[in-house]
């Protein structure tokens, strides 16, 4: 994804154009495209455990049907082993859960990364394209301030 930072004005007393706490346009752009590929990532990451966590519960929904004594094949490191389902079950129940808890986790931390993104925007006044559709009002209200010595950042 390609990022175009531009400066609106600079601050009265800042020593250039589109710098804000001594950061420039280009760092302030990567920073934000580095914690929004995070995020992205962290959302990925809990998206396939979901999924694993989801044929977990399928295998587990099986087997509850079926004879405990009965053989099965699980897969254990790249390799194939035959358990018995009472073996098997009480491991795919314990591994679902600790599923589940580094799902709620890695959830956690992606709401903390909305979080900390959100406080980054609003210090830098960091635009996203094709936001200004849908807040045409705060863009008029940036243009204001802008005025006043405000900096902002556009970024695709």
């Amino acid at each position: 994804m390609a990022a175009n930072a531009s400066s609106t004005a600079s601050q009265p007393g800042s020593s250039g154009p589109g710098k804000q706490s001594g950061h420039s346009a280009e760092q302030v752009v990567a920073t934000f495209q580095r914690m929004r590929q995070e995020q992205r990532n962290m959302a990925s990451k809990a998206a396939e455990l979901e999924m694993e966590s989801n044929e977990h519960s399928l295998v587990i929904e099986t087997l509850k049907g079926v004879d405990p004594s009965r053989k099965c094949f699980r897969l254990v490191g790249g390799v194939l082993v035959e358990r018995t389902v009472k073996e098997v079950l009480p491991a795919l129940q314990s591994n679902k859960e600790q599923l589940s808890k580094i799902i709620e986790s890695i959830n956690t931390k992606m709401q903390e990364k909305g979080r900390e993104l959100a406080e980054y925007r609003e210090r830098y006044n960091i635009r996203l394209v094709g936001e200004g559709d849908a807040q045409g009002q705060s863009m008029d209200s940036s243009k204001e301030s802008e005025g006043s010595g405000g900096a902002g950042v556009l970024v695709s």
